[in-house]
C-alpha cells in the first residue's frame, strides 16, 4: 500500500517553478531562517573553497554564503527550473568582482557531484521535500570532504499544526514533518559526528484562512502527497477549513505556526565509504617499521 506521506517530486517541481517570480514577496519565514542560519556561522571555525547550496530557492542564501566565504566556489542546486533563474539574476555578469555559483537543477536525494568534493553542504527549508531522509543524509554525507560541515534547516512536526487540525483526517492535506530526534538518529546512521540540534518556533498571523493559503501557494509549498485529494476540493471543503481554524483565532488574528529544526553535524577525518564497504587506510611504504633483529 502506498504511504499517503509519499512526495510527488514531479508536482513540487512544478508547484516551485510556478512560485519562483513571485516567491521572495511571500517568503518572510524562509528569510528570517536564513539569517539565524548565518549568524551561526559567526562561531565556526571553517574556510571552505566549495559550499552547496542544496534547495537553493531564488539564490539568497548562497549569494550570502559566498560573500561570507570570500573566495570559494559555489554550487546552487534546486529541482526547480524557475527557482535557478532566479538565482541566476543574484549574480550580473557586469559584477566581475562577484563570482557566480554553479547552477545545477537535481534533486537532494541524488545529488549530481562527486564524492568528498564539497567543504560545506547548507539547506535552507528543503530537507522537508525528500522523500527519504537517510537518503539525503547519505548523498551529503557522500559528497562532503573529510572534516567537512553539515548544516541544514527542516520543519518539524508541530509546522502548520492550526491548519492540520482544522483540515480534518480525509485527506493529507499538510506533509509529514519528522521529529528533532528522528533527524538526530538519521544523521548518526549516515556517519555525521557530532551533530548539535535544537528548534525554534515561529508564528505567522493572518485575518483570514485564504490568506494563509495564499501565502502558501505563493511560496509553491502545494500538497505534494500522494494521499491529497484529487480535483478541486470546493466550497463545501474551504467552509469546514474556516470553521475547524476559527478557534485558533486569538486577538483577532488565525496564527500558522512553523517549528524550525536547525542542524549542523561534521564529517570525521575519514574519507567517505558506502555503506557496506569497510575503510582502507592505505599507509606509504615508507612509513612501515623496520623489522628488528631477533
Amino acid at each position: 500500500m502506498q504511504d499517503p506521506y509519499l512526495i510527488d517530486k514531479a508536482r513540487v517541481r512544478q508547484s516551485f517553478h510556478r512560485a519562483a517570480h513571485d516567491y521572495d514577496a511571500a517568503a518572510i519565514l524562509q528569510a528570517q531562517v536564513r539569517d539565524e542560519m548565518l549568524s551561526r556561522l559567526d562561531v565556526v571555525k571553517l574556510a571552505p573553497q566549495t559550499i552547496l547550496d542544496a534547495g537553493c530557492g531564488t539564490g539568497h542564501g548562497i549569494k550570502a554564503l559566498m560573500t561570507h566565504f570570500k573566495g570559494a566556489h559555489g554550487i546552487a542546486l534546486d529541482l526547480a527550473e524557475g527557482m535557478l533563474a532566479r538565482t541566476r539574476a543574484q549574480f550580473p555578469s557586469y559584477r566581475f568582482w562577484q563570482k557566480a555559483p554553479q547552477l545545477l537543477c537535481a534533486d537532494i536525494e541524488a545529488l549530481p557531484l562527486p564524492t568528498s568534493s564539497v567543504d560545506l553542504v547548507w539547506s535552507n527549508l528543503a530537507v522537508q521535500w525528500c522523500n527519504d531522509l537517510d537518503a539525503a543524509l547519505q548523498a551529503f554525507r557522500r559528497v562532503l570532504k573529510p572534516n567537512g560541515l553539515l548544516m541544514f534547516s527542516t520543519f518539524g512536526p508541530d509546522t502548520l499544526k492550526e491548519l492540520r487540525a482544522a483540515s480534518g483526517a480525509q485527506h493529507t492535506h499538510v506533509s509529514r514533518f519528522l521529529d528533532m530526534h528522528d533527524i538526530g538518529d538519521a544523521l548518526t546512521r549516515a556517519g555525521f559526528s557530532a551533530p548539535v540540534l535544537d528548534v525554534m518556533h515561529y508564528t505567522l498571523t493572518y485575518d483570514t484562512v485564504e490568506s494563509v493559503m495564499r501565502d502558501l501557494k505563493a511560496i509553491g509549498a502545494h500538497n505534494a502527497t500522494a494521499g491529497r485529494a484529487r480535483g478541486l476540493l470546493g466550497k463545501g471543503f474551504l467552509q469546514q477549513l474556516k470553521q475547524g481554524y476559527e478557534p485558533f483565532r486569538a486577538q483577532g488574528k488565525l496564527p500558522a505556526t512553523y517549528e524550525v529544526v536547525y542542524v549542523h553535524a561534521w564529517v570525521g577525518a575519514q574519507p567517505y565509504t558506502a555503506p557496506g564497504e569497510q575503510a582502507v587506510q592505505f599507509v606509504p611504504r615508507k612509513s612501515y617499521p623496520t623489522p628488528s633483529n631477533p
